[in-house]
């Protein structure tokens, strides 16, 4: 019975998520507790065992950093010269934000921040070299998306540390190579089907360099700030160091050296989305200990054969993560599930089968549901039709479920 119930509090943590702004990290908290302690058997501090203190840290470091890059103006000032090198042809200008935000995302700013930082500027300056919206919409957060499971990005570190947790450690950069592989393909893909191509053509439209600010100057701050990125990844890449550790290094040195206002930094890190994660994972945990988990995994083994498990959870996960968080819902309720789907299924190769939650559940986060794809509807504002960029958004989102299954289908099935 306490199985049953633990998947219900699931269920409602998830349903919630899509359908309320509540905070679902701390109403599964609060679910896990209640079940585990007033329902259960178990002791407030077994409950809490689930608690995932090593990705906790990693996070608390790695947006710690970034945090501060962006507050002390860092990341802006480097891309501002980036989207001044861009000069000439229209059709260039939305390459280059895919570029940009992929970079940007995964250097360890994630998909968010780097949307966060380049939607203003890039809808601004679509508008004025004549690039329609969704077009420059679907290429610069596709290319933000396409960051979102470097080992760096928080999403990332998500994701590597619950495939770690079930065994298939070891694989974050294939990780991030599939993710990568599949966000160019649907942002490229929607871009050339939309019309993108014509933005090619001769007279098209053109941008200049004085449409966009003029770049402010680069000062101390600003490359110490990036030699401490740049040393965070060399660490991690070639040192094989632990990210959240050496993130928290270098972001104390960086605040010692008076790079930026240590409470303003602190203020801008995303609190909501940590706490989102950690309170899911431990009600995850719960479910796991109460044998919730393998009802749910039994559930979906009886939906799937060995040739269709991986377009079924993709779509299932997809659809999921249309109304709620990739990193704070998703990959921690999901993921866990992996190992037992896989026994039930004739023992399949888990891999393919987690591969397949982690990139479906990015492929429609540019929805207008989600944070990215409100950032760039938010971007727009002034500069196009944002009621009708919503619904091309939504629209995008949406068919991304089916689109993502198919995609993992052919790669992994």
């Amino acid at each position: 019975m306490l199985a049953w119930i633990s998947v219900a509090a699931l269920a409602l943590a998830i349903t919630l998520s899509c359908t309320t702004t509540i905070n679902v990290g701390v109403l599964a908290l609060a679910l896990a507790l209640i079940v585990g302690v007033g329902l259960g058997d178990l002791s407030t501090a077994q409950v809490l065992a689930g608690f995932p203190v090593d990705l906790f840290i990693t996070l608390v470091g790695v947006t710690l950093l970034f945090a501060i890059a962006d507050v002390n103006g860092t990341l802006a000032r480097f891309t501002e010269r980036a989207v001044r090198l861009c000069r000439g042809h229209a059709g260039v200008l939305p390459v280059m934000f895919f570029v940009l935000a992929f970079v940007v995302a995964t250097i360890g700013a994630g998909a968010t921040p780097a949307s966060a930082l380049l939607a203003p500027p890039a809808m601004a300056v679509a508008a004025r070299a004549g690039v329609p919206p969704l077009l420059m919409a679907l290429m610069a957060g596709n290319g933000a998306l396409a960051g979102t499971l470097s080992p760096f990005a928080p999403t990332g570190i998500v994701a590597t540390d619950k495939m770690r947790e079930i065994g298939l450690a070891g694989v974050e950069w294939q990780t991030f190579a599939y993710n990568a592989l599949a966000h160019a393909l649907v942002g490229i893909g929607g871009f050339l089907l939309f019309g993108g191509w014509k933005l090619f053509r001769a007279g098209a439209g053109s941008a200049n360099a004085a449409d966009v600010e003029s770049a402010e100057p680069l000062d101390s701050r600003h490359w110490i700030t990036a030699l401490g990125i740049g040393a965070l990844i060399v660490a991690v890449a070639f040192f094989k160091l632990n990210v959240g550790m050496v993130a928290i290094v270098v972001s104390t040195a960086l605040v010692l050296l008076r790079t930026v206002d240590e409470q303003k930094a602190i203020a801008r890190m995303p609190w909501g989305v940590i706490l989102m994660v950690t309170g899911v994972t431990v009600l995850v945990a719960l479910l796991e200990e109460t044998e919730g988990l393998a009802l749910i995994t039994s559930g979906i083994a009886n939906l799937s054969t060995p040739t269709t498990i991986e377009p079924i959870v993709g779509f299932g996960v997809g659809l999921v993560s249309v109304y709620s968080s990739t990193s704070g819902v998703v990959l921690p309720a999901f993921l866990p599930m992996v190992p037992d789907l896989a026994m039930r299924l004739g023992g399949l190769d888990p891999l393919p089968i987690a591969w397949s939650m982690t990139i479906a559940a990015s492929l429609v986060d540019l929805s207008s549901l989600s944070t990215g794809g409100a950032l760039f509807i938010a971007g727009a504002a002034g500069f196009a039709d944002t009621r009708k960029l919503f619904n091309q958004l939504l629209a995008w989102g949406l068919s991304m479920s089916l689109v993502g299954a198919v995609l993992c289908y052919l790669l992994f099935g």
